[in-house]
């Protein structure tokens, strides 16, 4: 029973829910990060919350993939060695797994408003879809990869009541679909081993002159969206603890005053793109983004200083 328990654990994949991070996004740029309503949990902890129910709720969703192309991932030189695959782990503890993370989401939601609630049915909904259909669509799944990210932000924005400027939205959609469609350019260099090319016959639709045109495309609207929304960036609410700064900040020179000072952060979002971009197109390491991200120190200590200095800039 244990070991079941361990490879429904395996087959949840915790190690991808580093995806999830996208929900604080809305929190860190709009100011609120450390705000503390009164007679509320503080904002992070609710977003925090939000982090975890989406942890669940993805790992629910890569049991029931898994489930779902079983026999195919039978056939698959790397994804054979899965739990479900090799029939080490039975479907109906898999599904017995994934079902009793749902509830869990569910139980754990019910404080939060209905549209929390909404956006969890749909990412769920999205998921299963993009599983059983999407996923062989040209295009289509691309864009699906892109919402999955896009609806992890705005439940970090309803779960706390935050706005969003549409900029900061087109960011996040750009970058999610320049991941994507890395994703899918290092797939497609695996299409030369005959029995991938049954697996996944979608990468086949995508010439490689094609996924170069949508890559660079992508790039280009990742940084630019970033660059206007960092130019118009304006900071909802002040932290109390750094109101000491108000009259230092009052002398500077507007050029250099807050939305200005968030452009800053933009040369770490180009060489970020850039390097993502050699590794996806020298070293063929795009097929995982998050590992791409967390194996790389190159990238993952630019985006750690990407991270502090918004911090720096917005907070203090």
């Amino acid at each position: 029973m244990f070991k079941k328990i361990f490879l429904i654990a395996k087959t949840a994949r915790p190690k991808q829910w580093i995806k999830n991070i996208a929900v604080y996004s809305p929190l860190v740029f709009s100011g609120f990060f450390f705000y503390d309503p009164k007679d509320e949990l503080p904002y992070f902890v609710t977003v925090s919350i939000a982090f975890g129910i989406f942890c669940l709720l993805a790992s629910s969703v890569y049991i029931i993939n898994d489930v779902i192309d079983a026999q195919a991932d039978a056939q698959h030189p790397f994804k054979k060695k899965r739990p479900v695959a090799s029939g080490k782990l039975p479907i109906s503890w898999a599904l017995a797994g994934a079902t009793s993370l749902i509830v869990a989401v569910f139980l754990l939601s019910q404080p939060f408003s209905i549209f929390f609630k909404i956006l969890l049915l749909a990412y769920l909904g999205l998921q299963i879809f993009y599983a059983k259909v999407l996923k062989h669509m040209p295009i289509l799944d691309v864009l699906s990869i892109a919402t999955g990210f896009l609806i992890r932000v705005y439940a970090g924005a309803v779960i706390v009541n935050l706005h969003m400027s549409v900029w900061f939205l087109l960011t996040v959609v750009s970058a999610s679909l320049f991941l994507a469609v890395g994703k899918r350019q290092s797939e497609r260099t695996l299409l030369e081993d005959s029995k991938l090319g049954k697996t996944r016959i979608t990468l086949s639709k995508y010439s490689q002159r094609l996924l170069d045109v949508y890559t660079g495309m992508f790039a280009n609207a990742t940084w630019l969206a970033y660059a206007l929304f960092a130019f118009q960036h304006n900071t909802s609410h002040v932290n109390p603890a750094s109101e000491r700064f108000v009259q230092i900040y009052t002398v500077l020179p507007r050029a250099l005053q807050s939305q200005k000072l968030l452009m800053l952060t933009l040369p770490f979002v180009i060489f970020g793109v850039m390097r993502y971009l050699a590794l996806v197109y020298e070293e063929n390491k795009g097929e995982s983004p998050e590992m791409v991200l967390m194996r790389d120190k190159t990238l993952l200590t630019t985006v750690f200083s990407f991270g502090i200095l918004v911090m720096a800039i917005i907070y203090l």
